[in-house]
């Protein structure tokens, strides 16, 4: 069995940054992607960061030059940065994952976190 388990979310004041971190355990063979997403109340689900294996991050458009995607792929740990924090940016974030498992169906199977709460206000 595989989980993503995140860290690191809570309330921060406009214009403060976060470290959001997730690591996945259990079965792993190999992880393609790391990343982020999020929801905002009453907001669809939204890309806030993502990054493949060997890769370059990619990043949502409302993020970009505020929030910094790495991975340590010793640990299998996706980090986010996040600075410059607006009301805006406040969110469940979820780590997503596509990971193949062993045992396991052939190819990578996607998995998400449970979600943590980031909280952006005065």
């Amino acid at each position: 069995q595989v989980q993503l388990v995140e860290s690191g979310g809570g309330l921060v004041q406009p214009g403060g940054s976060l470290r959001l971190s997730c690591a996945a355990s259990g079965s792993i063979s190999d992880i393609y992607v790391m990343g982020w997403y999020r929801q905002a109340p009453g907001k669809a689900t939204e890309l806030v960061a993502q990054i493949i294996s060997g890769g370059t991050p990619n990043y949502g458009d409302s993020v970009k030059g505020r929030f910094a995607v790495s991975r340590d792929n010793d640990k299998n740990t996706v980090y986010l940065q996040m600075n410059s924090l607006r009301p805006e940016d406040t969110a469940v974030y979820y780590c997503n994952a596509h990971i193949m498992t062993t045992p396991g169906p052939p190819g990578y199977v996607e998995f998400w976190g449970q979600g943590t709460q980031v909280t952006v206000s005065s």
